[in-house]
Order: C-alpha cells, then structure tokens, then sequence
C-alpha cells in the first residue's frame, strides 16, 4: 500500500492526524476524566468529532480548490434498491448474530463503559441512538469514504484507496470501544469493520456519492442500537 503522489500522501496524513487526535480524545474521557467529571461527555466529543470529521475536509477542499467534495455530495438514483437491501441484509446479519452467538460473550461492559465514560444510560439512550445512526454515520462516511477514500482514489491508485481508508476506519474504533469487550470478540469486531470499510468503499465508489453506504451505515448503526437497547433494558 504505497501512494507516491505528494498530495495523497498528506491526504493520508491528515487522515490518521484526524484520527489520532480523536483517539487521544476518547482516551481522555475514558481513562483520564471519567464521565463523572465533565458534564455530557458525549456531547462534547460529538462537537469536537464534527468539527474536525466535516471541518478539515472542507477546509482542504478550499485551500486546494478541490471540486471532489461537492462532486462525492450529489446525490444519485443509481444503485439505490441495490443499497437498500444490502443495508436491510446487514441489519438482520448483525441482529441475527447477535441473537444466535451473543450468550457466548460477556457484554456487560458495553453499558458500563457507556455510562461510566460517555454519560450514557437509558434516559438519553434513544437520542444518541438516533444521533448514531444519522448523524454520526454522516460524518463518518464524509469523512472516510467522501475524503480519504474518494479523494485517495483520484489522487493515486484504487488498491492503496480502498486498503487504506478501510483500515484507518476500522482502527479508529479501537480508541472508542475500550473496555467493552474481551480481546477476541475485539479483534474480531476490528476485523468485521474493516471489512465494512470496504463493502462502503464499494458503494461509494460504485454511485460517485457517499449516500450509499451512508445508508448501508445508517442500517448497520440500527442494528447496533438495537443491541444496544437490549443489554441496556436487562441491566
């Protein structure tokens, strides 16, 4: 995975610069000021991560003169029935999986991490359920898919794009999920990311725009909610 063109290579720097510094911030919250301390501390991250995740692509495109990002916004009929029932397949496969192999795995610190960290519990749980699955995949996809992998793509080759944007997506969550699960069940939810990374890819790729597999997210972060949900109502 090599990008020779100097402009991907400082497109791939911002990239994991962005993600090192919301690592940094999730580590902050998680480990150095518990939940406890600073009020809404979901909130505030969530300002900070839109700030930089729409923020910095943006201003790139305006210090370079960049048209990709405008072009990777407009939307397209194409291959919409497509995403759809790839989204709605995801959702079943997450659900479904969690229902089949979910007692095999000890999950009780996703609710704990979430309370303890992120002030989250079940008087506010369908908000940030809500703002997960539009808001937080918007950004995501506007982000990974719309500025490092679209922008990647142009700039140097497919292969590197697709590996590469993938990856950074599925360890950015490393940060994020500390503390909800034993080390294999989280090696294998990096793994599974990753891949998502490059079913997202796919569609980005596949309809010019990042609506796709915002979709396809959007449905993933239901999915995910819904277990939420569940393991927070039996605590």
């Amino acid at each position: 995975m090599k990008f020779k063109d100097k402009t991907a290579l400082l497109v791939a720097f911002l990239t994991i610069l962005i993600c090192a510094v919301m690592a940094l911030l999730d580590i902050t919250f998680t480990v150095i000021l518990p939940g406890s301390v600073i009020p809404f501390p979901y909130l505030w991250r969530s300002v900070i991560k839109a700030a930089l995740f729409l923020g910095c692509p943006l201003i790139w495109a305006a210090a370079t003169k960049d048209r990709r990002v405008k072009s990777f916004l407009v939307p397209s009929a194409r291959g919409l029935l497509f995403a759809l029932g790839t989204g709605v397949v995801v959702f079943a496969v997450i659900l479904g999986g969690y229902f089949l192999l979910g007692g095999l795995f000890d999950l009780s610190g996703i609710t704990a991490s979430l309370s303890r960290t992120a002030g989250v519990d079940k008087d506010n749980f369908i908000f940030v359920a809500l703002y997960i699955s539009f808001v937080n995949s918007f950004l995501e996809e506007f982000f990974f898919r719309g500025f490092a992998f679209y922008t990647l793509r142009e700039l140097s080759a497919r292969r590197p794009a697709y590996i590469f944007s993938a990856l950074v997506f599925s360890l950015y969550h490393v940060s994020i999920m500390i503390g909800w699960f034993d080390l294999p069940l989280y090696l294998l939810i990096l793994v599974a990311l990753f891949f998502g990374g490059l079913i997202f890819n796919y569609f980005t790729e596949r309809a010019g725009n990042i609506y796709f597999s915002w979709m396809i997210h959007m449905f993933s972060n239901f999915a995910i909610n819904c277990i939420g949900f569940i393991l927070l109502a039996t605590v």
